[in-house]
This record gives C-alpha cells, sequence and structure tokens, in this order.
C-alpha cells in the first residue's frame, strides 16, 4: 500500500500566533510533526511526506529542515479545502490514498497514519478512515471539547458528537462508567473519543470541498458530519493510545514543551 501524507498548516492563529513556527525543543512545529510521520512511516508505505501551507514562512522553514512543502492558496475555509488544492498540485491521481495528519499535534502515535490508511483499503464501501481510543475519564466523557463516536458492527461511524454518547440510560452513576471503560470483554461498549486523523482517495478529498455544508455540522462544529450527512461512510481504527496533547494556545504549547524535556 502506498500513501501521501499531507500536513496542512495555516500560518494565522488567533490563540497562538505563528504557530507552526513554534519552537518546540529546537525545531519548528509543522518540521517536528514531519519528522515524526516520516521516521515512522517510510516502512509503512508511505510515498512521502508534504506539508500544505499558506504561507512562505512556513515553506522556508520546512525546506531548511529538508520537509517537502507546497504553498497553497491563503484562503480555504476549511483545512480539507486546502489539502484538496495539494493534491491537484501534486497530481495525485483520484485513487491515490492520501492521510491528513494535523500540523499541531506533535506527540501523536506515529503509527496511526499507516493504521487509518490501512483500515480505509480493508473497506472499500468507505470514503473515510479515521481512528478513536477508549476513554478512560469520565471528565473526558462528559466533556464538549472531547469529541465522541459510535460504531456498528463494522467499525463504520454511526455519530460524532460533543456530547456523551453512547447515552447508558440505566446506569448514569459514575461508578458504573468508570468500571465499564477501556476493555469491556463485549458487554458494554466503551465510550470512544474521536481522534483527528483522516485517510481519503483523494478524488473524494477534491469532492469534498464540493458538499454542501450539513445542519447537524453547523450546529455540532464537527466537518466530519458533513460526510455522513451525505450518505458516505467512515471507517474507524481503534487504538489504545491516548493521543499526545494537541496545541491550540501558549498553555498548551508550554506543556508539550516540558513533555519533551522530560
Amino acid at each position: 500500500m502506498r500513501f501521501t501524507i499531507l500536513i496542512p498548516s495555516r500560518l494565522a492563529s488567533t490563540r497562538l500566533p505563528d504557530k507552526p513556527l513554534a519552537d518546540i525543543a529546537g525545531l519548528p512545529m509543522v518540521v517536528r510533526v514531519a519528522r515524526a510521520v516520516t521516521a515512522r512511516n517510510a516502512d509503512d508505505g508511505a510515498m512521502r511526506v508534504v506539508v500544505a501551507c499558506d504561507s512562505e514562512r512556513i515553506r522556508v522553514a520546512c525546506a531548511a529542515h529538508g520537509v517537502e512543502a507546497v504553498l497553497t492558496r491563503p484562503d480555504h475555509i476549511s483545512g480539507s479545502d486546502r489539502l484538496a488544492e495539494a493534491c491537484d498540485i501534486l497530481a495525485l491521481a483520484d485513487d491515490h490514498m492520501v492521510v491528513n495528519v494535523q500540523g499541531d499535534e506533535p506527540l501523536m502515535e506515529p503509527t496511526l497514519p499507516h493504521a487509518v490508511a490501512t483500515a480505509l483499503q480493508a473497506h472499500p464501501s468507505a470514503s473515510m478512515g479515521t481512528a478513536a481510543h477508549p476513554i478512560d475519564s469520565l471528565d473526558d466523557y462528559l466533556s464538549p471539547h472531547v469529541v465522541k463516536v459510535v460504531l456498528d458492527a463494522q467499525q463504520h461511524a454511526l455519530y460524532f458528537s460533543r456530547a456523551p454518547i453512547p447515552c447508558a440510560r440505566d446506569r448514569q452513576d459514575a461508578a458504573w462508567w468508570e468500571q465499564h471503560t477501556g476493555a469491556t470483554a463485549g458487554q458494554l461498549p466503551a465510550p470512544l473519543r474521536h481522534i483527528g486523523i483522516y485517510a481519503y482517495r483523494a478524488g473524494f478529498l477534491r469532492l469534498f470541498p464540493h458538499l454542501a455544508q450539513a445542519p447537524l455540522e453547523r450546529l455540532e462544529a464537527l466537518e466530519q458530519l458533513r460526510v455522513l450527512w451525505h450518505g458516505h461512510r467512515i471507517v474507524v481504527h481503534v487504538t489504545t493510545q491516548n493521543p499526545g496533547p494537541g496545541i491550540d494556545t501558549p498553555q498548551d504549547l508550554e506543556r508539550v514543551r516540558q513533555l519533551l524535556r522530560h
């Protein structure tokens, strides 16, 4: 299996200015992400790792560290639109596999790109692949900042939500929930946290920006609901690894810096 890892990178950030270029242990953040997935996926089928950026400053920083980057338009509404343009710049065939790795998650498990690409390849009826892991914190389960997903028997996503799903109607107490998180021996489903990594075929990635925005997508502020709304399937790889913290604020940046120091 051959696939391309695309890392969307946008310079503008209201909470953390110049976020992709923030220094993390001597490297710009986007470079650290690219190097991490390059090192792990070079033998797992990845043809190349490319940063899709909106700024010449990011492209120059990537080039200085040997990371391939393409310059895309600065006015894209979403990362998916940016990646669709990158597919055209790179002249990727419609059936070529693309994995979207977020540029602000330097501690993401580096084996995930291959895992979600493999899941999508094994489910030809699905248009996208993504990942999730069992939630082990009641606070995370209840938090609207943690996106949850529920699956069908074929590991396809039924729904994504910021609400605590699935909801156990007759077992609402925390003690029950804590007892049944993680491995459940097939008895009760563990709540799953969605991890923001995606696999697509390039043809679907080109189609996605032209799909009308879904009412549920606007309500939950979750772009992946557009895929389900229009009748496409998303296959979900379930991993036991908790995702490392992403970086959205100066506080997040300092926390990741400290984790890497130790």
